[in-house]
């Protein structure tokens, strides 16, 4: 059988489809953007050395390392605007679609008229850290994404106002320019519709997905510096890929590597409860052919419970379902109000303090301290048939790559493995705090409570100014905890990259034939500040890297 034909499509067959795809579209604009531009050639063909492998299991054109939202629509743009072979690499055992599957399905809309604003707007938050010939591509980029959601069948409303956070996220600065900037889609189905319906658009195409494909390795010319395709595991076997025109990667972020985590988040443990694959493998890979690292201390995030349970380590999103609570520092401190700890994409930083009288942060973990009334009003997290059903537990996901089916009903299940912690009185809670963190003291704990329970009685948080219909005392008990902690979403650093999606080297000059798109090298720098920007990068960027990578001449053309 011929390599094409392993793909699932005869090179005669393709052709005709590119053809007809390629008369489909002429005349238009997103044709036009496929450039044709070189790197290497025929004479690449005069290194080949023992670098090159012999033989090649797969062969393509574009060959995409990840199938999440950002490998989604490089793919798309890739054989449908510009008639490329693209074959996807993803680590899940079977069907893919990474964070972005699983989200609220948010993504940025910006309309021409308010583009040039919005330029200013991004300027604006990332503080000169975002190269502004990157602010024009994405803007200008992002302008059509409702042109390609349409073109796509995707299911959407326009909105001016956010399931989660502002928009803009920071949309205050320089005296209030910035409001109205953008909008955003509203998505029933939140990211799993989208997912299904951008993945039946693929497998119509005939773009095949080859999935628990893992330890993926870069073939990089040793001269030239050229990339030239991958070797990847698929299962217990070592495969060959050859990319005739490209590589992008779409590998997502690496929320669940500790090693990663530890050595560039701002904080540590930093938890997260998405897409339980995303650990970094492209970091190495990227590093290996000499790329440039940035934003990796970006998050996008917010504060949440992590279960401290080694079969079930990641965090979880949660709210108290009655005012009879407060929180607390690891000292036993209360330090916010806690109607108000940020945003849903950028509360973490309300943890971000760091007290040099213990060398280290004072406020990860914190602590939610609830009574029986609390503990009896309704659930402290979200469970499958819910409104807001996303994340790892979401039925839409196959078991083989749920990592559990959400929150009980009653809270008890919780109870029962220990995620909450409880005692008969504040001080008997306190000492089970403080067997799982040595720094909890006690009497202060008792002493904030006595405190909480004056200012409830009082109607007037006379310390951080809660509302006063929020100030309700607690019960005479048992009563309980929760670990709180930085997580939720994604990390978004990655291998640094330009306007034209090219990954770079430390001076910043493209690695030949290399891009990358997503979570993976998110170009948000400083803060994260666009609302629906995750998704809206990967649309934006996955297109633009697909387009240029496909002006690229074969890298063995004769």
């Amino acid at each position: 059988m011929k390599k094409d034909e392993q793909l699932g499509v005869s090179r005669r067959s393709f052709l005709k489809g590119a053809g007809l795809a390629a008369a489909a579209m002429a005349g238009t604009a997103a044709l036009a953007g496929c450039a044709n531009e070189s790197a290497g050639g025929a004479d690449t063909l005069a290194n080949a050395g023992d670098w090159l492998p012999q033989t090649w299991d797969y062969e393509c054109d574009l060959l995409v390392i990840g199938y999440g939202g950002a490998g989604m629509w490089a793919s798309l743009i890739g054989a449908d605007e510009c008639g490329q072979q693209v074959l996807v690499l993803e680590k899940a055992p079977e069907r893919g679609g990474g964070n972005s599957s699983i989200n609220n399905g948010e993504w940025t809309i910006v309309e021409e008229a308010d583009k040039e604003r919005f330029k200013d707007y991004i300027r604006a938050f990332t503080k000169g850290k975002t190269p502004d010939p990157m602010i024009e591509a994405w803007v200008e980029e992002c302008v059509r994404n409702t042109e390609y959601a349409d073109k796509y069948g995707m299911t959407y409303e326009v909105v001016e106002q956010a399931l989660a956070g502002a928009i803009p996220e920071y949309f205050f600065l320089d005296d209030n320019a910035y409001e109205g900037s953008c909008k955003l889609s509203s998505v029933d189905g939140f990211g799993m519709l989208s997912f299904h319906e951008l993945d039946a658009q693929r497998e119509a195409l005939g773009v095949e997905v080859l999935f628990d494909c893992h330890d993926e390795r870069l073939i990089q010319n040793p001269q030239t510096k050229e990339i030239v395709g991958a070797y990847t595991m698929i299962g217990n076997e070592e495969k060959t890929v050859k990319a005739r025109k490209a590589v992008i990667m779409t590998l997502g972020g690496f929320e669940f590597n500790e090693e990663l985590k530890n050595q560039y988040l701002k904080c540590s443990p930093f938890k997260f409860e998405g897409w339980r694959f995303n650990t970094g493998d492209g970091i190495k890979m990227v590093e290996d052919v000499g790329a440039k690292l940035w934003h990796m201390d970006m998050a996008i995030s917010m504060y949440s419970m992590w279960t401290r349970d080694p079969e079930y380590d990641f965090s979880i999103l949660y709210f108290m379902p009655g005012f009879s609570y407060f929180n607390v520092n690891r000292l036993g401190k209360r330090f916010v109000n806690e109607n108000n700890m940020g945003s849903p994409h950028n509360g973490w930083h309300t943890l971000l303090s760091f007290d040099d009288s213990i060398a280290d942060f004072d406020r990860i973990p914190s602590w939610g301290i609830f009574d029986q009334s609390c503990f009896d009003a309704g659930k402290l997290s979200t469970s499958q048939g819910d409104f807001f059903e996303c994340g790892n537990f979401a039925s839409d996901l196959p078991d083989s790559v749920r990592d559990w089916d959400g929150w009980s009903q009653d809270n008890k299940a919780e109870l029962e493995r220990g995620w909450i912690l409880t005692g008969a009185t504040i001080e008997e809670l306190g000492q089970k705090i403080k067997e799982f963190d040595p720094l909890m003291d006690v009497d202060t704990l008792k002493a904030t409570f006595e405190e909480y329970q004056g200012f409830a009685a009082a109607g007037k948080d006379a310390r951080f100014d809660r509302a006063a219909e929020t100030m309700v005392p607690l019960d005479n008990g048992p009563y309980y905890a929760v670990s709180i902690y930085p997580g939720s979403c994604s990390t978004l650093g990655g291998p640094m990259k330009n306007e034209n999606a090219q990954v770079l080297d430390p001076a910043q000059n493209p690695i030949p034939r290399l891009y990358a798109a997503g979570c993976f090298g998110n170009f948000q720098s400083h803060t994260y500040g666009i609302t629906g920007g995750n998704n809206a990068e990967n649309q934006v960027w996955g297109r633009i890297a697909a387009r240029h990578a496909s002006g690229l001449e074969n890298w063995d053309a004769e």
